[in-house]
């Protein structure tokens, strides 16, 4: 079952600044499962009260679940620039870097392949190292994005 556009929409205005750094920091947790004051030392919050605040925040938007005094990860959503991530594990990496590694890899492979030069060949090089040096600028564009 998807969300709505309209609930998308809302739930795209209202994650952003420190509320999408919690429901990174739930992503990025290895069991989904945060408490108010490991995410406040884990964010670097003043206070308890400005995680929690944001912790509900999620649970209002429908994302978390409270479970005593745990907050348990209930939904994963790609909005925004939550899109241009994959999680692998506990890791989110952009999916640029994940094209960029296996450009890489091919390149390493043809250049070690590599035996006679002409008109093919040099095209071939340099389109491998056009295309390798793009994915990597865009993967870096984006980590750099993050919340």
């Amino acid at each position: 079952m998807g969300i709505s556009t309209t609930d998308e929409t809302i739930i795209a205005s209202k994650l952003t600044g420190n509320t999408l750094r919690v429901y990174w920091h739930l992503l990025r947790s290895s069991t989904g499962v945060v408490g108010v004051r490991e995410t406040q030392r884990s964010l670097g919050f003043s206070s308890p009260a400005l995680a929690l605040y944001h912790l509900d925040k999620l649970s209002e938007l429908g994302l978390v679940q409270k479970v005593r005094n745990e907050y348990r990860l209930a939904k994963t959503i790609n909005i925004g620039v939550l899109k241009q991530f994959a999680k692998i594990g506990t890791f989110l990496l952009p999916r640029y870097a994940l094209y960029a590694t296996m450009f890489t890899t091919l390149l390493v492979f043809y250049v070690s392949q590599f035996r006679a030069v002409n008109f093919y060949s040099v095209f071939g090089l340099i389109f491998g190292i056009l295309a390798t040096g793009i994915l990597w600028y865009e993967g870096l564009r984006i980590w750099r994005q993050r919340p």
